[in-house]
């Protein structure tokens, strides 16, 4: 029987520059937790352009801020060009500021920007400490290599900043796993508020229309997620199927959404002359094509890692190694357990190398099979500890706080 908790109020914090992850991680754990206590009500505050393309439960809502978009340099830009980046970032922060004071939350989650997109969030975790909300720094199970997310972090001196603001740090993913802040000086004190709550599982929904592109014979998944970066996968996968005739396995390819449309247009019109290539560039229900498909080809980033060990497929892992390394180190240490296998993007550039790797996927073995570190206990642990947090606030109601 589902606990009621009444009038509870989360407020989930998702920057959304570059891809989908963040506001999918961000939907799954809000999903998860009025599906365990009704009366709960989540907010989540998103940059994603896209946001209003998915699907919410009840008493599950986002608010949507304008829209800041990370360049392959690692710079960023406003998505409305006339719209200059510095006024883009005041009216974020306005806004964010703005829903916290309004909608009250009695806990404040956000997703792994500590202080936000160039330190937007600052102010409205000053507000909410204040006042006794909960403040929890949600981290994926690989952040970056030590070396980059140290250079980051430093200049702004984030570490300090997480112990001075933040009651906990959950980790998504098993202590054995992976450590995502391996290699930093980490204050004692942000060492114990970390938690590592697990990877979080993922289901088909039950509500709402079928995916219309899952296809009606077997099939071959490969996912770039967002696909701002996705192109370079998907030209190696048609160039493998365009230069070996013998790759005849049905195969479905999802663009992305954030595909350039030079490259989408190129690589739309290059699969079209192959028959069992079928190309689409977005769907809102990709746990039912994961759940499917025969095997998986992926970038690996962390949502698409976390389906394909719910649904315990065969994966093959090509992983993005610029700007970023998070996508890799999470690929190497699979690839290392045996859960999944891996072509660097060089190796995946070599059409033969890749057509090869595509005509053993479908018969390799899923994960389930290869390796003890399966746990994808995260949402359950969650769910326990925000109940447990609703059960304390009954108990010792805060002391009001007013702010100065």
């Amino acid at each position: 029987m589902k606990r009621r908790l009444e009038d509870a109020r989360i407020l989930m914090y998702s920057h959304d520059t570059f891809g989908l992850g963040h506001l999918r991680r961000c939907r799954t754990i809000a999903h998860a937790l009025v599906e365990n206590y009704r009366g709960l009500k989540v907010l989540i505050i998103s940059g994603a352009t896209i946001a209003g393309a998915f699907d919410y439960r009840a008493r599950v809502d986002f608010v949507k801020v304008p829209s800041v978009i990370k360049l392959r340099d690692g710079e960023y830009t406003s998505m409305a060009s006339h719209v200059d980046l510095q006024e883009t970032l005041k009216m974020r922060q306005s806004i964010i500021r703005h829903t916290a004071e309004t909608f009250q939350p009695d806990i404040f989650i956000v997703d792994k920007e500590p202080m936000g997109l160039k330190g937007e969030v600052e102010e409205t975790l000053h507000y909410l400490k204040a006042r006794g909300t909960t403040l929890v720094l949600g981290m994926r199970d690989v952040m970056d290599a030590p070396h980059l997310l140290e250079a980051e972090w430093k200049k702004n001196n984030v570490l300090q900043k997480i112990d001075q603001f933040y009651d906990r740090v959950w980790v998504y993913g098993p202590p054995d796993f992976h450590d995502p802040l391996v290699g930093l000086d980490v204050p004692p004190g942000v060492r114990r508020k970390m938690e590592f709550v697990g990877f979080l599982q993922r289901s088909v929904s039950t509500q709402g229309a079928k995916s219309e592109h899952v296809p009606d014979e077997d099939y071959l998944l490969v996912t770039t997620g967002g696909g701002g970066d996705g192109a370079d996968l998907v030209n190696d996968v048609v160039s493998a199927f365009e230069q070996d005739h013998t790759l005849q396995h049905k195969t479905l390819i999802v663009l992305g959404p954030y595909m350039p449309a030079k490259e989408r247009i190129q690589l739309l019109k290059r699969a079209s002359k192959i028959a069992c290539l079928q190309v689409i560039e977005f769907d809102n229900k990709m746990e039912e094509l994961i759940a499917g498909a025969k095997g998986v080809v992926a970038m690996g980033g962390y949502n698409t890692y976390c389906e394909i060990l719910s649904f315990d497929k065969p994966a093959l892992i090509i992983p993005r190694t610029k700007p970023r390394e998070e996508q890799l180190i999470r690929a190497q240490r699979a690839s290392e357990l045996g859960l999944v296998d891996m072509l660097l993007p060089e190796e995946s550039a070599d059409p033969k190398q890749l057509a090869a790797a595509l005509k053993r996927l479908p018969t390799r073995a899923p994960p389930s099979a290869s390796s003890e570190i399966m746990r994808l206990e995260g949402l359950v642990h969650i769910s326990r500890i925000v109940g447990e947090w609703f059960d304390d606030r009954e108990q010792y109601p805060p002391l009001s706080v007013v702010a100065e």
